[in-house]
């Protein structure tokens, strides 16, 4: 990889717009006093980033499920699924991934399959990363049928800051595992819901990488890890 890939990395063509203001804006400020103008250009810069759109490389075997976001894994609890998706109504074990105003924000599919529903429903502007934001904030939830006939459940979530999610597929739109699906703007939450019986690989605190960390595998017995902070 060249020195130059490290640093600039693609941007989502959604950021497009949002670093042509900020940078008209720092233009302004520079013209008002000159470190208020070198304070726009950090913001311009930060906004690039908050667009990035890395090159990922996502594992192929079947069964594995993919994190669908950047950030942290906040929670790991069992729930039930969005009602707006009409699947049963059991609980499930949900893994929720946590992004910062820091993270990429490209959403990535987390399975292959074909996506059968998806809902939206407007609500509340919560802190994402609260337990309670699955069920009071805005959200959009997808099911994605694999080919294997489970149905893997994930839904895009706004944060406090994030007040607009953006989805990219529509029913019957059929996806490979790291595909992106969706974008959230300006801080929010991604929640997978594994089938009956699998157990996440992963632990709250585990910093994840859209496309690249896996999550779960459906095709395995193997027991939910332990881990440990160093």
């Amino acid at each position: 990889m060249r020195m130059r890939d490290t640093f600039l990395k693609p941007m989502h063509p959604e950021g497009r717009r949002f670093v042509a203001i900020f940078a008209a804006v720092t233009a302004v400020l520079f013209l008002i006093a000159e470190p208020l103008g070198w304070i726009g250009v950090g913001l311009t810069v930060w906004c690039y980033y908050f667009f990035r759109d890395p090159v990922r490389t996502s594992p192929e075997r079947p069964g594995l499920v993919l994190s669908p976001a950047d950030g942290i894994v906040s929670l790991i609890e069992k729930a039930t699924p969005p009602p707006e998706l009409g699947l049963p109504e059991e609980r499930r074990l949900r893994v929720s991934v946590f992004m910062s105003v820091f993270n990429c924000h490209v959403n990535r599919a987390p399975v292959p399959g074909r996506v059968s529903a998806i809902a939206y429903r407007p609500g509340k502007f919560l802190n994402a990363s609260l337990d309670k934001a699955s069920e009071d904030n805005e959200r959009n939830a997808l099911v994605i049928d694999t080919e294997g006939g489970q149905r893997i459940a994930v839904v895009q979530i706004a944060g406090l800051v994030a007040r607009r999610i953006l989805c990219f597929v529509s029913e019957g739109h059929d996806l490979r595992g790291g595909d992106r699906f969706g974008l959230i703007r300006f801080g929010s939450r991604l929640d997978v819901y594994l089938p009956e019986g699998v157990a996440p690989l992963v632990s709250v605190g585990q910093t994840m990488v859209a496309g690249e960390t896996v999550i779960a595998d459906l095709a395995s017995d193997e027991p939910r890890r332990s881990s440990r902070t160093t």
